[in-house]
Parts: C-alpha cells; structure tokens; sequence
C-alpha cells in the first residue's frame, strides 16, 4: 500500500503533498531547481561575513530567544544552511512544524531535560524499556532532574505538579515492547511526550499523530543508514523548538554540516531501506522462532497485539534469548558484524547485557526483560538466505547450554 503523508497537505513551498516516499527524496530540497542546483549544497563555514553591524546586533537579539530570523547566517553555533534542509525534511516526514538538530541523539535528549529543568519542571516519568545511555542520564540527577520509573499504565499516576516530560521509546531498546502511543499522550496530558522514534523511524510510525509532542531520534542510526555519521534531532512544534535552539546555542551541541548533508541524503533512501530491512527482518524471526538452539524471539506483532494502525509492520531489529552462551554467537557470527549501534546497511549484533544496556544496574535489567541471554540484530540489506545461514551457523555453535534453562511451552512466541 502507498503510505501518504498527512499531516502537512502541502510542503513549505506550497508543493502538494505526496507518498512518503516521493516526500523523502524532496524534502529539503524543493528550492534547488530554482537556484539552479541538483544536489544540495554543502556549507561548511564557521562565520559570515556582514558590514551591518547594526543590523547584526539586532539580529543577534532575535536569534538568541531561538526564534529564526529571516536573512543570511551569523555564525555556525547558531544556524547552518545544510543542516537547516535537514532538519525542514525530517520535521516534514514526522508531521511536525519543525526540527532541531544536534550533535548526537544524547545531546538532543539531553536538550530536552534542560528544557523542563530551566523551565521549573524537574520531575521525568520515564517508561522502561529505554536505551541504556538514555536511562543512565535520565537516573544520574546529573542534569538536576528526577526522574520516576513506571509501567505505561502507571504513568499517569506518576505525574506530579513539577513533571516536566513523559518519555518513551516504542518500540522499546532491545525488547521490542511496543507502547500505544496516543493512548498514553492522552492520559499524561498536558504534560508533553517525548517518543524515541529511532527504531521505528517515520517510514513506519510517526508519534506526533498520536499525540506525542516531542519526537527524538538517533539520526546516527537509520535516518543516516550508512554507519558513518553521528547525529541526533528532535521533531516537534515552533514554540518548544524556539527553547531548543537557545540551549544548544548556549551548550553548543550543535550538528555539523556535514553530518547534516549526509543525513539529509541518507533521508532520500530511507523508506526504501526500512522496508526492505524490515521484510527481512520479519522472515529472520520467523526462522529464530523454529531453531532448537533459541528461547525466545522478540519481534514487533508476533506475540502481542500492536497498537492499532501505529506501526506499519515490525521493523528491521530483532531481539532474542539464546538457551546456550550468547557469547557465542557473537563471537561464531561471519557476515553479520558484531558491533553496538543498529540502522546501518549491514546487519549487526550485539549482547545488550554487556554493551547498549550495560551501563544500566543489573536488577534493573532483569525488570525491564534484558536477560543476560538476550541479543539484539539490526537486520541489514543483505540476502535473507546469506543472513540465515550466518545465523544458523553461530546459533549451533552455542548449542550447549552454559548454564541449565527451564523451559516452558510459554517460553518461545
């Protein structure tokens, strides 16, 4: 089925809207025929020059609120053309008025606590599963937050006068829980939600239509696809962006332009990429879920119910339990890289426990389902069969339990 943009009818120069896919090979783009280019250009400059001093200054008192001030760039911590396309395409695909870039996916997050905590709003509730750099930040009071672990379910009754967000990641680092989105943006209301959108990406769910206001991504991941940029971004609306901007002025955490020229291209091929991945992705379940040598397999739509008409399949990651030694698999795994990150055009594997969720205290990973036996693989574009046979391969060379395993007939989906 062709999936349509519809949150925004036309784009900001007025071209209607169309197939995500079509909007993501132009977003961001849709000046460059009228300047005579192809390509988008790739701006690189630290300063601009200006003979308007006056001028300058007044500018400068417009662009220090975080507001956009029409005219030509002042200096790279406050604004860059390139990273400026980058951040118009990706607020088009989620259905947001707009976005902010920063240098990695912690610092966007990290631009959001100190959004509430400047705000006299400290308190976070938090939804576990999150990716274990996330949770560590948000548990460290590092920032002067604090922070109340819950349940979705619970979330609403965590709210306090002084709550400032309400964060979650769906589907969830590395379980794959999966969290309906609108139903909890409409019972913590008002208090904003921030949806970690990185697994999912736009191509597949975009929060802001189920009332998320915040929409956080790992740009390093899928939205630059390639392994070779770091970047993180937040999608939401003009008025908390305005904050945004200010902070990362302020801290400067600011994206470079040539990380923001390669996401912005990596946008381009991001529906197809996903899709494809997530086909995979789905087949490779499906066979983990068969093999003797795995426990459980996590995967988006297999063993729950999905929230309806919020994903639009089950995406290109897959976690599961091994009943041998982990370890091994890693260590036996010949195409498929064994490396920490996801969304890139190879397929990955890492043990969460001592890597992405390490970090994390031990009990509190047994209570959100991070087993010590748990792998999470960001299925790649290679052949399915190339993948299985890798897979199959490194599964039997961890056969033999390490430890006993006690089995139940609930224990595989």
């Amino acid at each position: 089925m062709t999936q349509r943009l519809s949150a925004k009818p036309t784009t900001r120069r007025g071209v209607p809207a169309a197939a995500l896919a079509t909007r993501a090979v132009h977003a961001g783009r849709d000046d460059l025929a009228d300047l005579g280019l192809h390509a988008a250009p790739l701006d690189l400059s630290t300063t601009y020059p200006s003979r308007d001093s006056r001028g300058e200054a007044a500018r400068l008192d417009v662009l220090g609120t975080g507001e956009i001030c029409p005219g030509p760039p002042v200096y790279a911590r406050i604004s860059n053309p390139t990273v400026a396309r980058f951040e118009e395409a990706l607020a088009e695909l989620e259905g947001c008025e707009t976005a902010v870039a920063f240098a990695s996916g912690m610092a966007a997050l990290t631009a959001c606590l100190l959004a509430s905590v400047s705000a006299g709003k400290p308190h976070v509730v938090a939804v576990r599963p999150l990716y274990g750099s996330s949770d560590h930040l948000i548990d460290s009071g590092l920032l002067g937050n604090e922070v109340t672990f819950v349940e979705p379910e619970k979330a609403a009754t965590a709210l306090r006068p002084d709550t400032g967000l309400v964060i979650v990641e769906s589907p969830a680092n590395p379980t794959l829980n999966e969290v309906d989105l609108r139903e909890l943006a409409e019972a913590c209301a008002p208090v904003p939600l921030l949806a970690d959108n990185t697994f999912a990406t736009p191509v597949l769910q975009r929060p802001a239509e189920h009332g998320a206001r915040l929409v956080l991504h790992s740009a390093t991941k899928f939205l630059g696809g390639h392994g070779d940029v770091l970047g993180g971004v937040i999608a939401c609306d003009e008025e908390y962006a305005r904050t945004l901007r200010q902070i990362r002025f302020l801290t400067g955490a600011v994206l470079h332009p040539l990380a923001g020229y390669l996401l912005l291209r990596g946008l381009s091929t991001l529906p197809l990429r996903v899709r494809a991945a997530s086909a995979t992705a789905a087949e490779l379940a499906n066979r983990l879920a068969r093999h003797p040598a795995v426990g459980r397999v996590y995967y988006p739509g297999r063993d729950h119910q999905r929230p309806a008409m919020q994903m639009a399949s089950g995406g290109a990651l897959v976690s599961f339990e091994t009943i041998g030694d982990p370890h091994a698999v890693i260590s036996a795994v010949r195409l498929i890289t064994p490396a920490v990150s996801l969304g890139s055009v190879d397929t990955l594997i890492q043990h969460p426990a001592s890597i992405s969720h390490h970090i994390m205290d031990p009990q509190d990973r047994a209570a959100t389902g991070i087993s010590d036996r748990l792998l999470r693989m960001s299925v790649g574009l290679e052949d399915v069969e190339d993948l299985w046979e890798d897979l199959d391969q490194a599964l039997r060379a961890c056969a033999a339990p390490s430890a006993p395993i006690h089995r139940t007939a609930a224990s595989r989906v």
